[in-house]
């Protein structure tokens, strides 16, 4: 059993390792790892990315060996090696802390400790789908870039403080698109004839109204920060699917070899790319571009009743242990819909069993009839 120095020495070694692999971001391959990583856990906070990448730069996604099972219907293989990402310990304060600490906060982290989780590679059952894997497929189409660009850009026209318009390319001067601070603007070329480049743009600006807005916390941002937005740009794109590395990482990863400037740059690009995230994969699926398959499981009438059931039990387990309300929300969709085909099915066993044995007598129903206690 470890000591309690030995525990926090295994601690300081796993941030230092992921620490050292941030400062092997100069380099453009390694950089475009991270990004990836970064699109694929946007979820997560920098720490656990950090963690995750320093770990293992090909994860795509990990779960603790119990939610495997329980959430995914996947088992973990054996002698997978775990990743241990940073879980806060959270305490209940007595009134003395409270005042200590000037809080009036009933709970507070006290510290971290680290947990065991397995990468989806390293484990085996039932696939596992993403919003991306529907995405990617619609967006191969020329409309659908299109129309995630135009939705993208109307949102930010009518639900936010930008103002985006376009101009011929011939105007800028060789750019694509540009943010003004002032006026709070962002312009973009309306003739770019590829449309994932046009979306890119988009995403690049908007970052950069983001990032470098006259309200942006991080405007007054040196030199060294100026292009993060390509990097965000990078991370929108590749979270639907679309590589667009040939034109964003060629430059992007040279903006300091300072270990506290790329640290406080990543988690700046973090912060941004994961609100275009949520925002891009709340249009897609208004756009219906998360519809084109449907998970296997939930093709309910070709499921076998063993199946059906084993579904129905796994979707009770999803909806008890969903913290998101929108995710909680689908997740009883999905188990209303799996429970409405087996009381169809039960229907209809019990009507053929009626059909087959008409000398059993059917319970008399007589509205007439009350229950008394």
């Amino acid at each position: 059993m470890p000591n309690k120095a030995d525990v926090k020495a295994w601690k300081a070694q796993l941030v230092a390792q992921a620490e050292q692999q941030i400062l092997k971001l100069t380099d453009s391959d390694q950089f475009k790892k991270y990004l990836n990583t970064l699109a694929k856990f946007h979820r997560y906070s920098a720490r656990n990315i950090d963690l995750i990448y320093a770990q293992n730069p090909q994860a795509t996604q990990v779960a603790g060996f119990k939610q495997w099972q329980k959430a995914f219907n996947r088992t973990v293989n054996r002698g997978a090696k775990a990743i241990r990402i940073a879980a806060p310990i959270i305490k209940k304060l007595t009134p003395a802390e409270q005042k200590h600490l000037d809080t009036t906060d009933e709970r507070a982290i006290v510290g971290y400790r680290y947990l065991p989780v397995f990468d989806v590679a390293q484990t085996s059952g039932e696939p596992v789908l993403s919003a991306k894997d529907f995405v990617k497929e619609n967006l191969a189409d020329h409309q659908n870039v299109t129309s995630l660009y135009n939705a993208f850009k109307d949102y930010l026209n009518q639900q936010t403080d930008l103002k985006v318009s376009e101009v011929p390319l011939a105007t800028l001067n060789g750019a694509k698109g540009y943010f003004q601070p002032s006026t709070n603007e962002i312009v973009i070329g309306g003739d770019e004839p590829d449309n994932a480049l046009k979306l890119k743009t988009l995403y690049h600006e908007y970052a950069h109204g983001q990032l470098h807005g006259l309200k942006s916390a991080f405007k007054d941002r040196p030199r060294a920060y100026q292009e993060t937005p390509e990097a965000v740009a990078y991370v929108a794109m590749q979270n639907i699917g679309v590589d667009t590395s040939n034109y964003s990482l060629g430059y992007v990863a040279t903006w300091a070899k300072d270990k506290a400037v790329i640290h406080s740059a990543l988690s700046e690009i973090q912060q941004v790319s994961n609100k275009v995230i949520e925002l891009s994969d709340g249009l897609t699926k208004q756009l219906g571009l998360q519809e084109a398959q449907k998970e296997p499981e939930h093709d309910l009438k070709k499921l076998s009743a063993h199946d059906l059931n084993k579904s129905y039990q796994s979707l009770q387990q999803q909806v008890q242990q969903a913290t998101n309300p929108q995710q909680k929300s689908e997740l009883q969709n999905k188990l209303n819909d799996v429970h409405h085909e087996i009381s169809n099915r039960t229907q209809k066993q019990l009507k053929a069993f009626s059909e087959q044995n008409p000398a059993i007598k059917q319970p008399e129903h007589n509205s007439a009839k009350t229950l008394k206690r």
